[in-house]
């Protein structure tokens, strides 16, 4: 079917506002600036973007389990996921699934059905969703089948976590660990002597993460490592091949990262927000302001990639195209998608038309995803 997308204002790769027409013809972009017929698409008075792509959002756990020790079923949580995306102008997302040594919400069981159920749902959705596993280090008895994951085509981007050392210091404070003893259906001392036993396979731990990131490397899988403390860690997980710095917990690290040419992922929850939700963690706007900054995810929250690049601009820390840029053409190139990121003859026709009349509430009108329009708030067809 070929479209005609008409009165908006166009992002080019050369970071320009034009007003000119958009061909999508067979969910591809056809042409810009020509009439080159099709169905029209009234699109006046909107901003016409490129589709966010998020390499990193967990919100979807809160459908899967939206109250302690609530479940719903994981198709339902997903169909559920896929409308809040495209309704927040995601056209392209790679879950973060994590992969953990704790059972329930985290578990082997919870990452299988995740996994099967998507692949059995992703032709009746919206969004272009594939799986960023999020491989909790200490996990050891998983790496057989993350392997095996790699190797067939499951996973798009694997990424380094650990959280033990979070939870070591917790032990020494019940009622903060708690709530993860409860996710996981253990006792407190059950969940405690896990804790434990888990920290003795620290000295797998190295030989595991190569063996990891050897297998994703020969397979063309993204690499990532996620909060790193210092530059040190940060050289480390380079080295293994680890070319996305994922939520740096200081500027130097971000900075390291920077020069050895590795991508900076950041949170839009932090840029919303103002701050991060961590105590003394940075604040991505300041980072993104000083250029150390190449990816905004939406981590815990979809709502904030489509808000965090107007905040930008609205505080003066970014242009539009180097905000918006930040949700679309880089995460697009950092994670190997060469056919989106962008409105250009050629690519995939992932779009998204956004109503910035109220500076501070933009709305997502509209939302494409290979052409064809997946979400739409009101009737657009002239």
């Amino acid at each position: 079917m070929r479209i005609r997308i008409q009165g908006a204002h166009i992002l080019t790769p050369q970071g320009e506002l034009l007003d000119s027409p958009v061909t999508i013809d067979d969910g591809t972009i056809l042409a810009m600036g020509e009439d080159q017929g099709g169905k029209a698409l009234d699109a006046r008075g909107l901003l016409l973007l490129p589709g966010i792509i998020d390499l990193h959002g967990d919100a979807f756990e809160r459908q899967l389990m939206p109250r302690p020790q609530v479940h719903f079923p994981t198709d339902v949580a997903l169909v559920d996921t896929d409308r809040q995306m495209l309704a927040n102008g995601i056209t392209t997302a790679l879950h973060g699934l994590t992969w953990s040594w704790e059972p329930g919400l985290r578990g082997r069981e919870a990452a299988l059905s995740f996994l099967d159920n998507l692949e059995r749902l992703r032709p009746s959705l919206g969004c272009d969703s594939r799986v960023h596993l999020r491989h909790e280090v200490y996990n050891i008895d998983a790496a057989d089948e993350i392997e095996e994951w790699l190797g067939l085509g499951r996973l798009h981007l694997l990424a380094f976590n650990d959280h033990l050392p979070m939870f070591l210091r917790r032990v020494e404070q019940p009622t903060k660990l708690a709530q993860y003893a409860e996710r996981a259906h253990m006792s407190l001392e059950d969940f405690v002597a896990l804790v434990h036993r888990v920290a003795d396979r620290q000295p797998l731990v190295d030989t595991t993460n190569r063996r990891l990131a050897k297998a994703a490397r020969q397979h063309g899988v993204a690499l990532a490592s996620h909060d790193d403390e210092s530059p040190e860690i940060r050289q480390h997980f380079h080295q293994m091949g680890c070319s996305l710095c994922e939520f740096p917990l200081t500027r130097p690290t971000a900075e390291t990262a920077r020069q050895m040419g590795d991508g900076v992922i950041m949170g839009a929850p932090n840029v919303v927000r103002g701050g991060s939700h961590i105590e003394g963690g940075m604040r991505a706007a300041d980072m993104a302001a000083a250029g150390l900054v190449d990816v905004l995810t939406s981590d815990y929250y979809y709502p904030a990639l489509v808000h965090a690049p107007f905040r930008l601009v609205r505080d003066g820390q970014l242009p539009l195209a180097r905000a918006w840029g930040l949700v679309s053409a880089n995460p697009a190139r950092l994670a190997g998608f060469t056919d989106r990121g962008q409105i250009a003859p050629g690519q995939r026709a992932d779009l998204v038309l956004v109503d910035a009349s109220t500076p501070t509430l933009p709305r997502v009108v509209a939302t494409m995803v290979s052409g064809r329009v997946v979400h739409a708030t009101r009737d657009l067809w002239a």
